[in-house]
């Protein structure tokens, strides 16, 4: 049987060994080996990206990375000033509509999809409105691939005292965050993305400050994550039902993360597989929607070839064992994109590159 190979933003291709954790045994919820457990994945988050451990905590619950964004935003997005969202994709445009739906002041600067985020109109839109005492963005767009500038950003936010909460859904475990230097409040992450675990569980990473301030008025009880963190933090409990089999796979993804050398090694990963892909793609004459160097090393995005349906290429590939993605939205008939995360060995590879010269009509 032909390996099925998931290139799509998650959920991604699992190790044998993360797999093998899901049959781990059969825990309830509330007993303490479980709020152990908990706990200990609370640990690794925070220890992921250098320099957060020491002044943030995490906090994990049942849903996928929007349910963490939607949380995030619900705890912590102010009741008084506003939150200025950057849009430039389908995620940035997501969280107006989140803040909206919890009745949160909000400001917006829309860009174009395929634009980088302008820091100087941001920092005009600052000047211009002291309301604004939080600003919420997505690190790395998968609308298009793009990873955003949150070195200029994140400098403007340390520079203005504006908090940043951070969409690291796509981010988190490979591409480098610097907290301290982002005046980072908080981010949200998944682990069936970057951390190569199983869909169903996500985790808020907030600062301790952000904990234990005032509270703002979250407008629900689920994503309300002070709850959370009062339980996880005190007995490592949680106030609702999280699926245990995908706590034990997070944990075991975690630990493999951490032996493979981090985010750093990680990273570097990726980028080797994008430049290997990339090439084969160069050769056949396809083209990239972003300039190379505005990519993310965990997803291109690629111009479909003239006359060339996205369904024809995703069903010959998908029959070579490799699930790729659609674009969304206006560009769903332009672009096709190829993620790069996950349990993708260098035979794959092989056989990816072949397939899509096969595809293609070109030479691997």
């Amino acid at each position: 049987m032909t390996r099925q190979v998931l290139l799509n933003p998650g959920p991604v291709t699992l190790t044998d060994r993360v797999r093998a954790a899901l049959a781990r045994g059969d825990w309830c919820h509330r007993e303490p080996e479980f709020a152990a457990l908990i706990q200990d994945i609370n640990r690794r988050l925070v220890q992921v990206h250098p320099g957060m451990a020491p002044r943030y905590r995490a906090v994990t619950l049942a849903g996928s990375g929007t349910a963490a964004v939607e949380a995030m935003l619900a705890t912590f997005a102010p009741d008084a000033g506003a939150t200025l969202v950057i849009a430039n994709g389908v995620y940035g445009e997501r969280m107006a509509r989140m803040l909206d739906a919890h009745n949160k002041p909000r400001r917006l600067a829309r860009h174009a999809w395929t634009a980088a985020v302008d820091v100087a109109a941001v920092a005009r839109q600052l000047e211009a409105d002291p309301a604004i005492t939080h600003l919420a963005v997505v690190h790395h767009e998968t609308t298009t691939g793009r990873l955003n500038d949150l070195a200029t950003l994140g400098a403007l936010c340390r520079e203005r005292q504006v908090t940043l909460l951070l969409d690291a859904v796509s981010s988190f475990g490979a591409e480098a965050i610097d907290a301290d230097a982002w005046n980072l409040g908080a981010l949200a992450g998944t682990a069936n993305k970057c951390l190569h675990g199983v869909a169903g569980l996500s985790f808020v990473l907030a600062r301790e400050d952000l904990w234990s301030g005032p509270a703002c008025r979250a407008g629900a009880l689920y994503l309300d994550l002070r709850g959370y963190h009062d339980t996880q933090h005190k007995d490592g409990f949680s106030p609702f039902t999280l699926p245990v089999q995908v706590a034990f796979a997070l944990q075991e993804a975690l630990a493999e993360h951490a032996e493979e050398g981090g985010s750093d090694a990680r990273r570097r990963i990726y980028a080797g597989r994008a430049a290997r892909i990339a090439g084969t793609l160069r050769t056949a004459g396809i083209e990239t929607l972003l300039a190379p160097g505005d990519y993310s090393s965990v997803l291109w995005s690629w111009q479909l070839p003239p006359g060339q349906g996205y369904a024809s290429l995703h069903d010959a590939l998908k029959a070579d064992g490799f699930v790729i993605y659609a674009g969304q939205g206006d560009l769903g008939a332009q672009i096709f994109r190829i993620a790069h995360m996950g349990d993708i060995r260098p035979d794959d590879l092989d056989r990816l590159c072949a397939a899509l010269s096969r595809h293609f009509g070109s030479s691997p």
